[in-house]
């Protein structure tokens, strides 16, 4: 595997027609960066561009897949308005032709579990756990998920993940049908890459075919969701609310909303 030139906290390479997208930025949590969110979409475009790739494989170091946006750098973005790297992101991922297949361990924070939902087939480690923080960083839902997580786990459960964002343990993804398997930390990422091995094994013309038609009644759907959650979104990142729910997270206090209505 190789860094990306541009962003040395993504590795990737390809071997064997997998491109493998690593995550990795242990001293950080693997928090993203707008660099990150670039050279990731920029691998699953070349991807879609290289006949020599039938498959990606995402992951992040085998005691973290990513505690989701650094903040330091989301605060930046929240001044210059500038998000672009991460709307072109999750629309590459969205409409990403090759599969896609994700291994998760530790903790998915934000983007980290939203990411998941455009990803094919997803393999977590047993300690891995899954938080949607948006609601309370006075943010709100993003990467279509305001229309995936219902469709996928019915109104009544994405409303208690989303509204209250509480952690949602691996075996719990599983059962909802977020993962498709858990398995030891030790293994996850191994078992993970043979899921994979065989994907690329398979006729890669019918592979595209049908992850296209399988996509195909809903993209028009996850398109507008996108561009809708993108316009609350943006707004968000200028309210008094997410000025308040970042101030108390960098003076590590709990952050008070009773002046909001």
């Amino acid at each position: 595997m190789k860094t990306d030139k541009a962003c040395t906290e993504i590795v990737t390479g390809v071997h064997e027609q997998i491109l493998r997208i690593k995550i990795n930025r242990p001293d950080k949590k693997n928090a993203l960066t707008r660099s990150m969110y670039a050279a990731m979409a920029d691998a699953i475009a070349r991807a879609d561009d290289d006949n020599g790739i039938r498959a990606v494989f995402l992951h992040g170091t085998a005691d973290c897949f990513t505690a989701g946006n650094d903040l330091k750098d989301f605060q930046a973005f929240r001044q210059d308005g500038d998000n672009k790297d991460v709307s072109n992101f999750l629309s590459t991922i969205s409409r990403a032709q090759k599969p896609i297949v994700a291994a998760v361990g530790g903790v998915a924070v934000g983007v980290g579990t939203t990411m998941l939902l455009h990803c094919d087939l997803v393999y977590a480690g047993q300690s891995a756990k899954f938080i949607l923080p948006f609601v309370a960083l006075g943010l709100c839902p993003e990467a279509a998920s305001s229309f995936l997580l219902p469709k996928l786990v019915g109104h009544k459960r994405a409303s208690e993940l989303l509204l209250l964002g509480e952690p949602l343990s691996a075996a719990k993804a599983c059962e909802i049908g977020l993962v498709n398997a858990v398995y030891p930390d030790g293994e996850f990422i191994d078992k993970a890459l043979s899921q994979v091995q065989k994907l690329v094994q398979q006729p890669p013309a019918s592979v595209r075919i049908t992850k296209a038609l399988i996509k195909r009644p809903i993209s028009k759907h996850i398109a507008e969701a996108m561009a809708a959650e993108r316009d609350h979104f943006s707004e968000r990142l200028k309210s008094g609310e997410s000025d308040e729910a970042f101030r108390a997270f960098f003076e590590r206090r709990k952050p008070d909303f009773s002046r909001f209505d």
